[in-house]
């Protein structure tokens, strides 16, 4: 568009309908007045995209640019008191099905999406749909935020996460206080699964009731095994060769987990590279077809979730937050979410291939120009064959040499 800015562009790729239905199911267009649910969610998205300091930064920069803001669909700008209430008051259940909502519509619009940008250390050999499970912390401030403490000085929030590596995008997403183990989210987290999909967990995941329950659906699975875990073999799955230490059948010998899982299981214990240093692993799977270097490879591509959990801390505004309360960091964190999602999809149709990082320091520094989208990512790189209009040739040459 030729009068647009970046951030309408983006702003546009949510559906007309989708903020004000959900604020209606959620009773949010009744608490709204002057500030409206659609403007709150503009105003969030410009926080993450800017990495605004504080409320006062988001209030006066989108003051300063009403005009701007006005042509994203009548966006208004909020005032300070009036965004930390909407953020502190209005649910952030809207927030959450709003992502689900923008990720859903745009797998819609082009069902290829993320399929350029999959992990690129998944082993290509598998067709089938891989997932990892997962959770990062993020800290917070324990004096401000009593309702997220799980230490005696320490407050945090934890993101469980199921990440389809083969698009690299959110499956199954959790926000919530980090004073829960990451197991007791696994069932919730593996709910989706469908028979013949490969799951990938560290082994703060095994819980062998739940892991039991996957392989009765058919989900296959790979786990690290506890340095406590007992077993007795049972039989040899492969012999001991360069790599591989052992590879074996294995059943459970202790009673709980015996009864969790009465099935016999396969453990592969191999040496494994990790950040230059070799290590011995030992890996569990109920999978007895796949070779020990398939496992060995399954399990080393279940790092494209930490690379995830890295893009979006370190990119998106998620180390400070604009308020104190459980539904005001829940908005912010599935706003940086729905950034992160925009933006890929953005990265996708323009198809971009250079970094996150870098796509988004280079939308954030025209976000509320009258810039082209597209017409920005297109020339990022290049520099122009002729200097800018209104500077003499002369003037770019030295003192004391001719111009050519």
């Amino acid at each position: 568009m030729k009068h647009s800015t970046p951030l309408q562009a983006i702003c546009n790729l949510i559906p007309p309908y989708l903020v004000a239905k959900l604020a209606r199911k959620h009773g949010i267009d009744k608490q709204a007045r002057s500030f409206s649910p659609w403007s709150h969610v503009v105003a969030l998205l410009f926080a993450q995209f800017a990495h605004s300091l504080s409320l006062n930064d988001v209030v006066d920069t989108l003051r300063n640019h009403i005009a701007r803001l006005f042509q994203i669909r009548r966006a208004t700008p909020p005032s300070q008191s009036g965004l930390s209430y909407a953020t502190k008051n209005r649910s952030a259940d809207m927030a959450e099905e709003l992502f689900w909502g923008v990720l859903d519509h745009l797998q819609t619009r082009l069902p290829t999406f993320g399929l350029r940008h999959r992990y690129s250390a998944l082993p290509h050999r598998f067709s089938r749909t891989i997932h990892a499970v997962d959770s990062s912390t993020i800290q917070l401030v324990a004096n401000c935020m009593n309702w997220a403490k799980h230490r005696r000085r320490k407050a945090a929030a934890k993101i469980h996460l199921t990440l389809d590596l083969n698009r690299f995008l959110p499956s199954v997403a959790i926000i919530k206080a980090a004073n829960t183990h990451d197991s007791t989210e696994a069932k919730e987290l593996c709910a989706h699964l469908q028979d013949g999909e490969i799951a990938l967990f560290d082994k703060a995941y095994v819980h062998f009731e739940h892991l039991y329950h996957l392989a009765s659906r058919g989900v296959q699975w790979v786990t690290r095994a506890k340095d406590n875990m007992t077993y007795r073999v049972v039989g040899q799955h492969a012999p001991a060769k360069g790599a591989l230490l052992g590879d074996w059948i294995i059943e459970l010998t202790t009673k709980k987990s015996r009864e969790q899982y009465p099935q016999t299981l396969r453990l592969v214990r191999a040496r494994v590279e990790i950040d230059g240093q070799v290590r011995t692993m030992e890996f569990i799977t109920n999978n007895t077809i796949w070779a020990a270097s398939s496992v060995c490879d399954l399990y080393r591509s279940r790092w494209g979730i930490e690379v995830f959990f890295k893009q979006i801390k370190q990119t998106l505004k998620l180390s400070s937050f604009l308020g104190y309360s459980e539904n005001a960091i829940r908005w912010q964190v599935w706003t940086a979410m729905l950034t992160y999602v925009l933006l890929r999809f953005v990265g996708e149709m323009s198809r971009w291939s250079g970094s996150f990082r870098r796509l988004f320091t280079l939308i954030r520094g025209v976000l509320l120009s009258l810039r082209d989208l597209w017409r920005v990512i297109e020339s990022c790189g290049t520099a122009p064959t002729h200097p800018p209009p209104g500077i003499a040739t002369n003037q770019l040459c030295l003192p004391g040499f001719k111009p050519f």
